[in-house]
């Protein structure tokens, strides 16, 4: 991940109003900030402008303008770009924890065969 690309990014995602905000989205397509910020708890239409304004630079959202309105949706990009780090970061914790569970499988089978009357 490119370094100011991921850190804008990062920073977009880092609070906790903003993740809602692309959450709202994420879930109901693309809105207005009006109809966001009727969606956002204690949330007034002008912070969620300027929250938006943080995710559209950080290229978490796209805007389109549709006369006086501007709409808002989800984009892709950078999502796949922090999933592809956080599971780059997290790759051999993953596979100790699938190698885990695997064994604790296994145990748990044999233990089971190992009971008496219990098919082979």
């Amino acid at each position: 991940m490119p370094g100011r690309e991921s850190d804008a990014v990062f920073a977009a995602l880092a609070d906790p109003t903003r993740r809602a905000v692309l959450g709202i989205i994420g879930e109901e397509g693309e809105l207005t900030a009006g109809e966001i910020a009727k969606r956002t708890a204690g949330v007034g239409r002008t912070a969620v402008s300027g929250h938006l304004r943080v995710l559209r630079l950080a290229g978490l959202v796209a805007e389109r303008r549709d006369g006086r309105y501007r709409y808002y949706s989800v984009t892709a990009s950078p999502a796949s770009t922090v999933v592809a780090f956080l599971t780059s970061v997290y790759r051999h914790s993953l596979a100790d924890l699938a190698s885990a569970v695997e064994e604790a499988e296994a145990d748990h089978a044999a233990a089971k065969a190992a009971e008496p009357g219990q098919p082979a």
